[in-house]
């Protein structure tokens, strides 16, 4: 039996965008294991200049990320939709082991099956220094509350 992750293909604006949603959900969870279930088991992604194949690279380069990338807290928000694809831009912020903050800035292409299991993720980020006094991510680890600004409100 398949697994199926709904909203499933094709996505509308409103579906689209609460694929988006579930997806920040998962990241800001930073749980490895949850994340990884969301993608198909043969999933291929590039993700700046790495490439992986499979749940298990998955959930293993997502276990190195946050153990570099601490207090994480990341937006993402539908840039285009059409069919099984959705393209999100996004932005994190987190510092790394010496408290030097960044925020990371990119796009991600998606690509989902037909049971909403995302097949393909291509994503492009590049990583700008900020101190701590020019964050604006300060909600609690976790999901982001629902009335925090989007990355438009913030003029990102």
């Amino acid at each position: 039996m398949s697994e199926s992750r709904p909203p499933l293909p094709p996505f509308n604006a409103e579906t689209a965008a609460q694929k988006a949603r579930m997806a920040e959900d998962a990241w800001n969870s930073r749980d490895p294991a949850r994340v990884a279930l969301a993608y198909t088991i043969d999933s291929r992604w590039r993700n700046r200049a790495e490439f992986l194949q499979g749940r298990d690279a998955i959930q293993a380069f997502l276990t190195r990320k946050w153990s570099r990338e601490l207090d994480y807290r990341l937006i993402k928000e539908i840039w285009a939709f059409h069919g099984s694809r959705i393209a999100v831009r996004f932005a994190y912020e987190w510092h790394d082991d010496s408290g030097s903050w960044f925020r990371s800035y990119g796009n991600e292409n998606w690509e989902f099956d037909e049971h909403g299991l995302m097949r393909l993720r291509i994503a492009s980020i590049n990583d700008l220094a900020i101190s701590e006094a020019d964050r604006k991510y300060h909600w609690p680890l976790g999901r982001r509350p629902d009335d925090h600004p989007t990355l438009s409100a913030l003029g990102l």
